[in-house]
């Protein structure tokens, strides 16, 4: 059985836990060694050898602003700047969350 464990980030030198459930995926991908980064270390990590991301710029099919996405927007699906998308997202769980209530009785 696994427990948790405090490890110290060989980046930033801040202790992070290396939790039991990590430890048993690791050990279920065949992983020998422990992390030696933390988490925001790793992503940033990450993000550094993928390089930036090529934004394209869209009209948001909401409010008619400029939309910078990470991807080539296609004519038969509308895109939305970061606000509207938010905001539809809101809407979206507000929408949600009385019909789980009901479900759930």
């Amino acid at each position: 059985m696994f427990e948790d464990k405090t490890l110290v980030c060989k980046d930033c030198g801040e202790e992070f836990v290396f939790t039991a459930r990590e430890q048993e995926f690791y050990e279920s991908k065949g992983f020998v060694n422990e992390p030696q980064r933390c988490k925001p270390c790793r992503d940033k990590r990450k993000a550094a050898a993928r390089g930036p991301r090529e934004m394209h710029e869209a009209t948001c099919a909401a409010c008619g602003g400029v939309a910078r996405v990470p991807f080539i927007p296609r004519d038969d699906r509308p895109v939305y700047c970061s606000e509207c998308f938010a905001k539809m997202k809101e809407q979206e769980a507000a929408e949600e969350a009385p019909a789980q209530t009901e479900t759930e009785e």
